[in-house]
Protein backbone atom coordinates (compact mmCIF):
# COMPACT_ATOMS: atom_id res chain seq x y z
CA UNK A 1 0.00 0.00 0.00
CA UNK A 2 2.77 2.36 1.07
CA UNK A 3 4.12 1.84 -2.77
CA UNK A 4 0.67 2.27 -4.57
CA UNK A 5 0.66 5.67 -2.04
CA UNK A 6 4.26 6.83 -3.33
CA UNK A 7 3.56 5.88 -6.74
CA UNK A 8 0.29 8.46 -6.86
CA UNK A 9 2.53 11.05 -5.19
CA UNK A 10 5.54 11.36 -7.64
CA UNK A 11 2.96 10.76 -10.28
CA UNK A 12 1.32 13.76 -9.12
CA UNK A 13 4.58 16.10 -8.75
CA UNK A 14 5.44 14.86 -12.31
CA UNK A 15 2.46 15.56 -13.99
CA UNK A 16 2.69 19.12 -12.65
CA UNK A 17 6.85 19.67 -13.35
CA UNK A 18 5.63 18.26 -17.43
CA UNK A 19 3.01 20.96 -17.30
CA UNK A 20 4.93 23.79 -15.82
CA UNK A 21 8.23 23.04 -17.32
CA UNK A 22 10.30 25.13 -14.96
CA UNK A 23 13.89 25.65 -15.63
CA UNK A 24 13.71 23.36 -18.88
CA UNK A 25 12.68 20.25 -16.77
CA UNK A 26 9.10 19.83 -18.39
CA UNK A 27 7.60 19.89 -21.57
CA UNK A 28 5.14 22.60 -20.89
CA UNK A 29 2.47 20.23 -22.69
CA UNK A 30 -0.90 18.15 -20.98
CA UNK A 31 1.40 15.21 -19.63
CA UNK A 32 0.48 12.61 -16.93
CA UNK A 33 2.78 10.34 -15.71
CA UNK A 34 2.57 6.65 -15.12
CA UNK A 35 4.58 3.73 -13.73
CA UNK A 36 5.38 1.86 -17.52
CA UNK A 37 4.79 -1.48 -17.35
CA UNK A 38 7.71 -2.07 -19.08
CA UNK A 39 9.45 -1.00 -16.29
CA UNK A 40 7.51 -2.09 -13.28
CA UNK A 41 8.22 -6.12 -15.19
CA UNK A 42 12.22 -5.07 -15.54
CA UNK A 43 12.01 -3.46 -11.69
CA UNK A 44 10.56 -6.62 -10.47
CA UNK A 45 12.76 -8.98 -12.60
CA UNK A 46 15.80 -7.79 -11.13
CA UNK A 47 14.45 -7.61 -7.47
CA UNK A 48 13.68 -11.54 -8.10
CA UNK A 49 17.16 -11.81 -9.72
CA UNK A 50 18.92 -10.19 -6.90
CA UNK A 51 17.35 -8.08 -3.98
CA UNK A 52 14.65 -5.05 -4.17
CA UNK A 53 17.44 -2.38 -2.83
CA UNK A 54 19.58 -3.40 -6.01
CA UNK A 55 16.13 -3.02 -8.01
CA UNK A 56 16.11 0.52 -6.76
CA UNK A 57 19.56 1.55 -6.93
CA UNK A 58 18.67 0.80 -10.66
CA UNK A 59 16.27 2.84 -10.76
CA UNK A 60 18.75 6.06 -9.88
CA UNK A 61 21.18 4.73 -11.70
CA UNK A 62 18.70 4.83 -14.52
CA UNK A 63 17.74 7.93 -13.31
CA UNK A 64 21.44 9.45 -13.88
CA UNK A 65 21.86 7.79 -16.95
CA UNK A 66 18.82 9.63 -18.36
CA UNK A 67 20.85 13.43 -17.97
CA UNK A 68 23.94 11.64 -19.25
CA UNK A 69 22.94 10.48 -22.54
CA UNK A 70 20.21 13.39 -23.29
CA UNK A 71 23.10 15.24 -24.70
CA UNK A 72 23.71 12.55 -27.41
CA UNK A 73 20.28 11.40 -28.04
CA UNK A 74 19.68 15.12 -28.72
CA UNK A 75 21.41 15.11 -31.61
CA UNK A 76 20.13 11.89 -32.74
CA UNK A 77 16.48 13.45 -32.82
CA UNK A 78 16.86 14.80 -36.96
CA UNK A 79 16.24 10.83 -37.11
CA UNK A 80 12.99 10.78 -36.09
CA UNK A 81 10.86 12.09 -39.19
CA UNK A 82 6.84 11.33 -39.59
CA UNK A 83 7.42 7.65 -40.50
CA UNK A 84 9.68 6.95 -37.89
CA UNK A 85 7.63 8.77 -35.60
CA UNK A 86 4.38 7.44 -37.47
CA UNK A 87 5.36 3.47 -37.20
CA UNK A 88 6.65 4.06 -33.71
CA UNK A 89 3.02 5.28 -32.66
CA UNK A 90 1.34 2.33 -34.24
CA UNK A 91 3.69 -0.29 -32.45
CA UNK A 92 3.03 1.61 -28.94
CA UNK A 93 -0.50 1.02 -30.06
CA UNK A 94 0.14 -2.83 -30.92
CA UNK A 95 2.02 -3.47 -27.75
CA UNK A 96 -0.14 -2.01 -25.23
CA UNK A 97 -3.37 -3.52 -26.70
CA UNK A 98 -1.41 -6.82 -26.46
CA UNK A 99 -0.54 -5.96 -22.42
CA UNK A 100 -3.74 -4.66 -21.19
CA UNK A 101 -5.49 -7.40 -23.32
CA UNK A 102 -3.97 -9.59 -20.50
CA UNK A 103 -5.76 -7.69 -17.74
CA UNK A 104 -9.04 -8.52 -19.27
CA UNK A 105 -8.74 -12.32 -20.01
CA UNK A 106 -6.31 -12.87 -17.13
CA UNK A 107 -3.34 -15.44 -17.44
CA UNK A 108 -3.13 -18.13 -20.03
CA UNK A 109 -3.73 -21.73 -18.66
CA UNK A 110 -5.52 -20.39 -15.36
CA UNK A 111 -8.88 -21.18 -14.54
CA UNK A 112 -10.42 -17.99 -15.16
CA UNK A 113 -8.45 -17.33 -18.59
CA UNK A 114 -11.23 -15.41 -20.95
CA UNK A 115 -13.79 -15.59 -18.20
CA UNK A 116 -17.13 -14.90 -20.65
CA UNK A 117 -18.23 -12.31 -17.81
CA UNK A 118 -14.67 -10.63 -17.67
CA UNK A 119 -14.33 -10.04 -21.60
CA UNK A 120 -18.24 -8.92 -21.49
CA UNK A 121 -17.09 -6.30 -18.79
CA UNK A 122 -14.26 -5.06 -20.97
CA UNK A 123 -16.41 -4.91 -24.14
CA UNK A 124 -19.68 -3.16 -22.63
CA UNK A 125 -16.93 -0.64 -21.15
CA UNK A 126 -15.65 0.00 -24.40
CA UNK A 127 -19.20 0.06 -26.05
CA UNK A 128 -20.12 2.14 -23.05
CA UNK A 129 -17.16 4.86 -23.74
CA UNK A 130 -18.15 4.71 -27.39
CA UNK A 131 -22.13 5.39 -26.77
CA UNK A 132 -20.81 8.68 -24.26
CA UNK A 133 -18.97 10.05 -26.74
CA UNK A 134 -21.69 9.93 -29.80
CA UNK A 135 -24.68 10.68 -27.22
CA UNK A 136 -22.68 13.59 -25.57
CA UNK A 137 -21.26 17.08 -26.48
CA UNK A 138 -19.22 19.93 -24.63
CA UNK A 139 -17.58 18.35 -21.36
CA UNK A 140 -19.20 15.44 -21.10
CA UNK A 141 -17.81 14.06 -24.80
CA UNK A 142 -14.23 15.43 -23.27
CA UNK A 143 -14.97 12.82 -20.68
CA UNK A 144 -16.48 10.12 -22.25
CA UNK A 145 -13.52 7.93 -21.30
CA UNK A 146 -14.19 8.45 -17.30
CA UNK A 147 -17.18 8.27 -17.39
CA UNK A 148 -17.09 4.65 -19.96
CA UNK A 149 -14.12 3.89 -16.74
CA UNK A 150 -17.08 4.58 -13.84
CA UNK A 151 -20.33 3.00 -15.76
CA UNK A 152 -17.97 -0.21 -16.52
CA UNK A 153 -17.35 -0.05 -12.74
CA UNK A 154 -20.72 0.91 -11.78
CA UNK A 155 -21.51 -2.70 -14.28
CA UNK A 156 -19.02 -4.74 -12.57
CA UNK A 157 -20.33 -4.00 -9.27
CA UNK A 158 -23.87 -4.79 -10.43
CA UNK A 159 -22.75 -8.20 -11.60
CA UNK A 160 -20.47 -8.39 -7.94
CA UNK A 161 -16.70 -8.05 -9.53
CA UNK A 162 -16.15 -5.25 -7.75
CA UNK A 163 -14.54 -6.07 -4.11
CA UNK A 164 -14.57 -3.27 -1.51
CA UNK A 165 -13.62 -4.67 1.10
CA UNK A 166 -10.56 -3.82 2.83
CA UNK A 167 -10.97 -0.19 1.36
CA UNK A 168 -11.73 1.62 4.74
CA UNK A 169 -9.64 -0.62 7.08
CA UNK A 170 -6.50 1.04 7.60
CA UNK A 171 -4.69 4.58 7.96
CA UNK A 172 -6.84 7.77 6.30
CA UNK A 173 -3.33 9.51 5.60
CA UNK A 174 -0.77 7.96 3.64
CA UNK A 175 3.01 9.68 3.92
CA UNK A 176 5.34 8.09 1.74
CA UNK A 177 8.76 7.22 3.36
CA UNK A 178 12.34 7.38 2.11
CA UNK A 179 14.00 4.28 1.09
CA UNK A 180 11.07 2.36 2.55
CA UNK A 181 13.52 -1.14 1.57
CA UNK A 182 16.28 -0.18 3.01
CA UNK A 183 19.71 1.86 1.67
CA UNK A 184 19.75 0.87 -2.26
CA UNK A 185 22.79 -1.26 -3.49
CA UNK A 186 23.83 -0.06 -6.79
CA UNK A 187 25.32 -3.09 -9.38
CA UNK A 188 25.50 -2.03 -12.86
CA UNK A 189 25.56 -5.09 -14.31
CA UNK A 190 22.25 -5.96 -12.66
CA UNK A 191 20.52 -2.55 -14.17
CA UNK A 192 21.66 -2.67 -17.82
CA UNK A 193 17.88 -4.14 -18.56
CA UNK A 194 16.55 -1.06 -16.99
CA UNK A 195 19.68 1.54 -18.54
CA UNK A 196 18.62 -0.27 -22.05
CA UNK A 197 14.95 0.68 -21.35
CA UNK A 198 15.89 4.38 -20.73
CA UNK A 199 16.62 4.80 -24.30
CA UNK A 200 13.57 3.11 -25.41
CA UNK A 201 11.93 5.44 -23.21
CA UNK A 202 13.37 8.48 -24.90
CA UNK A 203 12.47 7.24 -28.06
CA UNK A 204 8.75 6.77 -27.38
CA UNK A 205 9.08 9.68 -25.97
CA UNK A 206 10.07 11.63 -29.25
CA UNK A 207 7.33 10.19 -30.76
CA UNK A 208 4.43 11.21 -28.03
CA UNK A 209 5.94 14.71 -27.43
CA UNK A 210 5.63 15.46 -31.79
CA UNK A 211 2.06 14.19 -31.33
CA UNK A 212 1.13 15.71 -28.75
CA UNK A 213 2.74 19.07 -29.77
CA UNK A 214 1.15 18.89 -32.71
CA UNK A 215 -2.62 17.98 -31.58
CA UNK A 216 -2.64 21.06 -29.09
CA UNK A 217 -1.35 23.05 -32.02
CA UNK A 218 2.07 24.35 -30.33
CA UNK A 219 3.54 26.73 -33.10
CA UNK A 220 7.00 25.75 -34.22
CA UNK A 221 9.30 22.76 -34.33
CA UNK A 222 8.83 20.33 -31.67
CA UNK A 223 11.86 18.35 -31.63
CA UNK A 224 13.54 21.20 -29.34
CA UNK A 225 11.03 20.14 -26.52
CA UNK A 226 11.75 16.88 -26.33
CA UNK A 227 14.84 17.38 -24.33
CA UNK A 228 12.47 18.91 -21.71
CA UNK A 229 10.36 16.23 -21.88
CA UNK A 230 13.16 13.53 -21.40
CA UNK A 231 14.58 15.82 -18.21
CA UNK A 232 11.20 15.90 -16.53
CA UNK A 233 10.75 11.82 -16.60
CA UNK A 234 14.56 11.77 -15.46
CA UNK A 235 13.46 14.05 -12.46
CA UNK A 236 10.68 12.32 -11.72
CA UNK A 237 12.67 8.67 -11.59
CA UNK A 238 14.71 9.93 -9.37
CA UNK A 239 12.17 10.85 -6.82
CA UNK A 240 10.37 7.73 -7.44
CA UNK A 241 13.12 5.59 -6.92
CA UNK A 242 14.12 7.55 -2.96
CA UNK A 243 10.59 6.37 -2.31
CA UNK A 244 10.62 2.56 -3.51
CA UNK A 245 9.35 2.57 -6.97
CA UNK A 246 9.85 1.78 -10.69
CA UNK A 247 10.77 4.68 -13.29
CA UNK A 248 7.73 6.98 -13.89
CA UNK A 249 7.25 8.25 -16.92
CA UNK A 250 5.35 9.83 -19.68
CA UNK A 251 3.68 7.57 -22.09
CA UNK A 252 1.87 6.85 -25.09
CA UNK A 253 -1.34 6.89 -22.85
CA UNK A 254 -0.84 10.89 -23.17
CA UNK A 255 -1.47 11.05 -26.70
CA UNK A 256 -4.32 8.77 -27.02
CA UNK A 257 -6.25 10.80 -24.08
CA UNK A 258 -5.43 14.03 -25.50
CA UNK A 259 -7.20 13.23 -28.57
CA UNK A 260 -10.07 11.46 -27.16
CA UNK A 261 -11.25 13.78 -24.48
CA UNK A 262 -10.13 17.24 -26.42
CA UNK A 263 -8.69 18.68 -23.45
CA UNK A 264 -5.90 20.44 -24.68
CA UNK A 265 -4.63 22.58 -21.45
CA UNK A 266 -1.58 21.91 -19.65
CA UNK A 267 -3.39 23.38 -16.55
CA UNK A 268 -5.99 20.85 -16.58
CA UNK A 269 -3.22 17.91 -16.35
CA UNK A 270 -1.23 19.93 -13.14
CA UNK A 271 -4.71 19.81 -11.87
CA UNK A 272 -4.98 16.50 -12.63
CA UNK A 273 -1.27 16.24 -10.95
CA UNK A 274 -2.99 18.23 -7.62
CA UNK A 275 -5.62 14.97 -7.18
CA UNK A 276 -2.92 12.56 -7.71
CA UNK A 277 -1.16 14.39 -4.69
CA UNK A 278 -4.05 14.41 -2.99
CA UNK A 279 -4.53 10.95 -3.52
CA UNK A 280 -1.68 9.52 -2.75
CA UNK A 281 -1.97 11.24 0.71
CA UNK A 282 -5.09 9.73 1.59
CA UNK A 283 -5.11 6.48 2.27
CA UNK A 284 -8.87 5.24 1.35
CA UNK A 285 -8.79 6.36 -1.93
CA UNK A 286 -5.79 5.02 -2.90
CA UNK A 287 -7.10 1.69 -1.60
CA UNK A 288 -10.18 2.56 -3.66
CA UNK A 289 -8.38 2.88 -7.29
CA UNK A 290 -6.13 -0.14 -6.64
CA UNK A 291 -9.73 -2.78 -6.55
CA UNK A 292 -11.03 -0.98 -9.83
CA UNK A 293 -11.71 -4.76 -11.80
CA UNK A 294 -9.07 -5.45 -14.09
CA UNK A 295 -11.66 -6.25 -17.24
CA UNK A 296 -13.15 -2.33 -17.01
CA UNK A 297 -9.10 -1.20 -16.90
CA UNK A 298 -8.15 -3.34 -19.50
CA UNK A 299 -11.06 -2.26 -21.45
CA UNK A 300 -10.66 1.23 -21.25
CA UNK A 301 -6.73 0.84 -21.75
CA UNK A 302 -7.35 -0.59 -25.05
CA UNK A 303 -9.92 1.65 -26.62
CA UNK A 304 -7.11 4.92 -25.24
CA UNK A 305 -4.60 2.40 -26.79
CA UNK A 306 -6.13 2.24 -30.35
CA UNK A 307 -6.21 5.51 -30.46
CA UNK A 308 -2.78 6.17 -30.49
CA UNK A 309 -2.75 3.87 -33.02
CA UNK A 310 -5.28 6.21 -35.34
CA UNK A 311 -2.62 8.89 -33.95
CA UNK A 312 -0.19 7.17 -36.05
CA UNK A 313 -2.05 6.36 -38.85
CA UNK A 314 -2.83 10.17 -39.17
CA UNK A 315 1.14 11.26 -38.96
CA UNK A 316 1.98 8.81 -41.52
CA UNK A 317 -0.91 9.87 -43.99
CA UNK A 318 1.42 12.76 -43.99
CA UNK A 319 4.14 10.45 -46.45
CA UNK A 320 3.48 9.59 -49.87
CA UNK A 321 3.87 5.41 -48.72
CA UNK A 322 3.78 5.06 -52.96
CA UNK A 323 7.52 5.97 -52.60
CA UNK A 324 10.03 2.82 -52.24
CA UNK A 325 12.23 4.53 -49.22
CA UNK A 326 8.60 5.30 -47.34
CA UNK A 327 7.29 1.64 -47.96
CA UNK A 328 9.97 -0.52 -47.03
CA UNK A 329 11.17 2.04 -44.23
CA UNK A 330 7.35 1.62 -42.56
CA UNK A 331 7.34 -2.62 -43.83
CA UNK A 332 10.43 -3.27 -42.55
CA UNK A 333 9.92 -1.24 -38.98
CA UNK A 334 6.55 -3.12 -38.46
CA UNK A 335 8.11 -6.42 -39.38
CA UNK A 336 10.53 -6.18 -36.79
CA UNK A 337 8.09 -4.77 -34.73
CA UNK A 338 5.42 -6.98 -34.63
CA UNK A 339 7.55 -10.45 -34.51
CA UNK A 340 8.20 -9.93 -31.01
CA UNK A 341 4.64 -8.60 -29.78
CA UNK A 342 2.57 -11.04 -32.45
CA UNK A 343 5.54 -13.86 -31.43
CA UNK A 344 6.43 -14.71 -28.39
CA UNK A 345 9.63 -16.23 -27.73
CA UNK A 346 10.69 -15.60 -31.41
CA UNK A 347 14.20 -14.71 -30.26
CA UNK A 348 13.91 -17.26 -27.18
CA UNK A 349 16.81 -19.34 -28.50
CA UNK A 350 19.07 -16.08 -29.02
CA UNK A 351 21.81 -15.35 -26.48
CA UNK A 352 19.94 -13.47 -23.25
CA UNK A 353 21.55 -10.11 -23.69
CA UNK A 354 20.36 -9.41 -27.61
CA UNK A 355 17.09 -10.63 -26.11
CA UNK A 356 16.39 -7.57 -24.18
CA UNK A 357 16.39 -5.75 -27.60
CA UNK A 358 15.49 -8.50 -30.09
CA UNK A 359 12.26 -9.47 -27.92
CA UNK A 360 11.33 -5.54 -27.29
CA UNK A 361 8.94 -4.61 -30.46
CA UNK A 362 9.07 -0.77 -29.54
CA UNK A 363 12.31 -1.00 -29.74
CA UNK A 364 13.48 -2.89 -32.65
CA UNK A 365 10.83 -1.70 -34.56
CA UNK A 366 11.65 2.26 -34.18
CA UNK A 367 15.32 1.42 -33.77
CA UNK A 368 14.94 -0.54 -37.65
CA UNK A 369 12.63 1.96 -39.23
CA UNK A 370 15.34 4.93 -38.03
CA UNK A 371 18.56 3.06 -39.63
CA UNK A 372 16.28 1.92 -43.20
CA UNK A 373 15.01 5.72 -43.60
CA UNK A 374 18.71 6.74 -42.51
CA UNK A 375 19.89 4.28 -45.21
CA UNK A 376 17.83 5.65 -47.77
CA UNK A 377 18.60 9.38 -47.30
CA UNK A 378 22.09 8.37 -47.90
CA UNK A 379 21.26 6.62 -50.80
CA UNK A 380 19.58 9.41 -52.15
CA UNK A 381 22.34 12.31 -51.49
CA UNK A 382 23.89 13.20 -54.77
CA UNK A 383 27.07 12.14 -55.63
CA UNK A 384 28.61 15.52 -56.33
CA UNK A 385 28.30 17.40 -52.97
CA UNK A 386 28.08 20.83 -54.73
CA UNK A 387 25.69 19.55 -57.28
CA UNK A 388 21.90 20.29 -56.73
CA UNK A 389 19.84 17.42 -55.99
CA UNK A 390 16.89 17.14 -58.52
CA UNK A 391 13.55 16.86 -57.79
CA UNK A 392 12.74 13.69 -57.19
CA UNK A 393 16.20 13.37 -54.85
CA UNK A 394 14.94 16.34 -52.86
CA UNK A 395 11.03 14.75 -52.15
CA UNK A 396 12.80 11.37 -50.92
Amino acid sequence: MAIISATFLVCGLGSILQSFGPGGFGARLPFIMVPGGAPIAIFLAIAVQTDVQTAVGAVLLTSVFYFLALPVFSRLLRFFPPIVVGTMLLLVAVNLVKIYGGTITGKPGSEHFADPVNVGLALATIALTVLFSRIFTGTLQRISVMLGLIAGTALAAALGRLDLTGVMTGPLIAVPQPFPFGMPKFDLIASLPLIVFSVISMAEATGQTIATAEIVGRKGDAHPIVPRTIRGDAVASLLGGMLGTSLIITSGENVGIVRATGVRSRHVTAMAGVILVLIALIAPVSRLASVLPGPVVGGTAVIVFSIIGVIGIHVLSRVDLRQHSAMFTLASGLAMGLMPILVPGVYSQFPQWSQMILGNGLAMGTITAALVNALFQVRAAPADPAAKPTPQEEHA
